[in-house]
């Protein structure tokens, strides 16, 4: 079992930034595979950004550029730096090892 518990949501005016994290726990084989997603009011879940499981780091198109993931493998914890941000980032964050997810944390962002 894997417990995720994202944190860091807020919100922001556009230009601004912030940084989520996700706590990880329990039987947690590496912080590889981890990823950040987002759902919007009305979409689909959307990939953002992502480690991948051989290796390198995936980002949407929408993102690159702004947003960063980074973990720290002594704290198991995965991190979004996200910059510039822009109204269309508002949603809720999802932090995920598949098939585990966490409750998200909200990301609101006004104009």
């Amino acid at each position: 079992q894997v417990r995720l518990v994202e944190s860091g949501g807020g919100l922001v005016q556009a230009g601004e930034s912030l940084r989520l994290s996700c706590a990880a726990s329990g039987s947690i084989f590496s912080l590889n595979a981890m990823a950040w997603y987002r759902q919007a009011p009305g979409k689909e879940r959307e990939l953002v950004a992502a480690f991948m499981i051989r290796g390198g780091t995936y980002y949407a198109d929408s993102v690159k550029g702004r947003f960063t993931i980074s973990r720290d493998n002594a704290k198991n914890t995965l991190y979004l730096q996200m910059n510039t941000l822009k109204p269309e980032d508002t949603a809720m964050y999802y932090c995920a090892q598949l098939p585990y997810w966490g409750r998200g944390t909200q990301v609101t962002v006004s104009s």
